[in-house]
């Protein structure tokens, strides 16, 4: 079964080290320790962890502790375990009572944790983050009536609609801003004569291990030197004409082929062939069938794009992405369409292929309503998600929007300086969900994913964005801090006569 260790607030004064000294309570990670709620996240935990084996046996602090670190420190999975092997801060803040050399889990763990704790998991995180830092006090009470119906049979939307005839409808209230982008998965900026080149090197690979393992003598002619020096000579050219490139590409079509055919005959006359292969090899197999039908389809019809392009035979779900942005116009990995409420970021759709975001803006304003109760006042985004059906959508449950009116501009526009001045404020604010994904991508890697497979790759991008929503509350947590502490100063000083500065600045603030 799911292990968790419930205990009370550990002080810090109860840390025990082999050293002399305590630990400093205003640490981030002795703050944070204290900030989070580690039993709502842990009961996350286990709904994606029933068994009894791996991680499932492992401390649920521990865990999503160690996982918090990773993405604040950036570093990789063994570095991460060194560092909260050497830092008795780190320990603290994963819920040790004492200081302790060995390793708190294998490194190895974090890929199965990845694996199994996607986006829903991280997005039910980041609802306790954002219930506690804003105070929402029905979202306990709304989980619980649909565990409720679901317990009597009854589906949780006849709940909702009995709630809805029951009580009146709320107000709209806040602000919902939405954007997307994509997140670069790492890799080598892909070109069809490198993939063509990789796919040949693995297939030739592929078709030695069968060569080993059947014990054929007969060993088949796939001329890789010469296939190699044709690459190099094109690839090493600092300036390639459209005529080599396609000549290139047209000679590793044929290698390829050639591989191809070879591991073909070599399956077909054996029906135990396949068995050689383990599951990462068969990926590989296939990948490398259907990127040879892609490229040999655009070099045939001189086209430059075809459905679901691989552009990675190690990471076959990539696909590019068309943003239109000077500089880089292709970005290759997963595309993110999140919604922001007071900083605090929510991931509604996480998908490998490309899609329109102004398709998912009604979804993301639903989400909105069954979060906080109300739809939001204001709805922030640029002119894609505008289309005439969200905006007839908005209108009826009279929520306002930044987007430019349709059709022709009126000649006369009557409007006081003070709407002039907030309809710009508005707009202005959209700019905030740009500085989130500033945030992530310059801070925390957010456009260098490293991991392999879909559902880590998932799981790494949940994860900083998880991580993004625990800062913003320290920062909360903080200024409320900073500004009792100015309003003390002050009541001090008036108390003796002496107004500071810092009284206009807080009356202000």
């Amino acid at each position: 079964m799911f292990k968790y260790r419930s205990q009370k607030q550990l002080s810090i004064f109860d840390f025990h080290t082999d050293f002399e000294s305590k630990l400093d309570p205003d640490n981030r990670w002795v703050k944070m320790a204290k900030l989070l709620d580690w039993d709502k996240l842990a009961e996350v935990y286990a709904k994606s962890f029933s068994s009894t084996k791996g991680a499932g046996s492992i401390d649920a602090r521990v865990v999503i502790g160690a996982l918090i670190i990773k993405h604040m420190e950036k570093k990789d999975d063994r570095g991460t375990i060194e560092a909260i092997q050497e830092n008795p801060y780190m320990q603290y803040f994963l819920g040790f009572d004492h200081f302790r050399h060995e390793p708190v889990f294998d490194p190895s763990l974090f890929v199965h944790v990845r694996k199994r704790l996607g986006n829903e998991a991280f997005d039910a995180m980041n609802r306790v983050i954002i219930s506690g830092a804003l105070e929402i006090e029905h979202q306990q009470a709304d989980n619980e009536r649909v565990d409720d119906s679901e317990n009597r049979g009854v589906s949780p939307e006849d709940t909702s609609r009995s709630d809805v005839r029951a009580e009146k409808p709320a107000t709209n209230q806040g602000k919902l801003q939405l954007d997307a982008t994509v997140c670069d998965a790492y890799i080598k900026y892909p070109t069809d004569l490198n993939l063509l080149n990789e796919s040949r090197e693995k297939a030739e690979e592929l078709l030695d291990k069968l060569l080993k393992v059947l014990a054929i003598k007969e060993r088949p002619r796939t001329y890789r030197r010469v296939a190699r020096k044709e690459y190099l000579n094109i690839a090493k050219k600092k300036k390639k004409s459209k005529n080599e490139i396609r000549k290139g590409i047209r000679k590793q079509l044929g290698y390829l082929k050639r591989d191809i055919n070879y591991i073909h005959n070599i399956l077909n006359n054996s029906q135990y062939a396949i068995n050689v292969f383990n599951k990462q090899e068969l990926l590989y197999w296939e990948t490398i069938q259907e990127l040879y039908r892609q490229q040999e389809q655009m070099y045939r019809t001189r086209a430059n794009s075809v459905e679901k392009r691989i552009v990675s035979i190690h990471q076959p779900f990539i696909r590019p992405v068309v943003r239109g942005k000077d500089g880089k116009k292709v970005e290759f990995g997963s595309k993110i369409n999140i919604s922001l409420t007071k900083g605090y970021a929510r991931i509604n759709q996480l998908e490998f292929e490309p899609f329109n975001e102004g398709t998912r803006l009604q979804q993301q304003v639903e989400a909105y309503k069954q979060f906080f109760g109300y739809y939001p006042e204001l709805v922030q985004t640029d002119d894609i998600y505008m289309t005439r059906a969200n905006r007839n959508y908005l209108k009826e449950r009279g929520i306002r929007h930044t987007g430019r009116p349709l059709g022709r501009k009126p000649k006369k526009a009557v409007q006081s300086r003070y709407q002039r001045e907030k309809s710009k404020k508005e707009k202005n604010e959209r700019n905030q969900v740009e500085g989130k994904f500033g945030q992530g991508k310059a801070g925390y890697d957010l456009n260098k994913i490293k991991a392999r497979l879909a559902e880590t790759h998932e799981s790494w991008v949940a994860s900083i964005v998880f991580v993004m929503n625990i800062l913003r509350a320290m920062e909360d947590i903080f200024c409320q801090i900073f500004k009792e502490r100015l309003f003390q100063l002050i009541f001090q000083r008036k108390l003796h006569g002496k107004l500071s500065p810092l009284y206009y600045f807080v009356k202000v603030a």
